[in-house]
């Protein structure tokens, strides 16, 4: 196989051209990863945010998440990512599970965490990021899910990844 050919690169991804069986090409985009965190109050309640998403034109509702810089640890950028975005920081940030979002066409693999003992503080958001907080249950951001008013994919997996596998009755294990 020949050395794969970059088509675009830009400040967070590029676009490779990477030659496959029976002579066709293939065009992968190439990512260096993200982090998703499920930040949960001491109370239960989950601090999630409306993001405004230029690639979709809308506001969504979602978890805080951000991309990997050059070499990041995920955990590292969990932490970064939740400060800049809600002003908390986490005095435990437990790894969840990490999952290829689109492997079709991207090599993207976000992982996911979940932040307890929070502490508020101040946000750092990035030029041009217009990132609202706002606190559900447990059960209402599920109820969200349901009635697509949460349809970021990121979310939902670790959302539903949470309340299957960690929480026991509603209640973290």
């Amino acid at each position: 196989m020949s050395k794969p050919a970059t088509v675009f690169s830009g400040r967070k991804f590029r676009v490779e051209r990477r030659a496959v069986e029976q002579g066709s090409d293939h065009e992968v985009v190439v990512h260096p990863g993200a982090a998703v965190i499920l930040p949960i109050l001491d109370d239960g309640r989950v601090l999630l945010i409306h993001n405004h998403r230029v690639a979709v034109g809308q506001e969504l509702l979602e978890l805080p998440a951000g991309t990997l810089d050059d070499c990041e640890d995920p955990a590292a950028c969990a932490a970064r990512e939740l400060a800049e975005e809600t002003g908390y920081r986490a005095g435990s940030l437990r790894p969840l599970t990490s999952f290829f979002t689109s492997p079709g066409i991207l090599t993207e693999r976000i992982h996911a965490f979940l932040a307890t003992d929070l502490t508020p503080g101040a946000t750092a958001h990035e030029a041009g990021e217009q990132i609202r907080p706002v606190t559900f249950t447990l059960a209402d951001a599920l109820q969200a899910i349901r009635d697509g008013r949460i349809c970021d994919a990121k979310t939902i997996l670790t959302l539903l990844y949470y309340e299957r596998f960690i929480c026991d009755g509603g209640r973290a294990a």
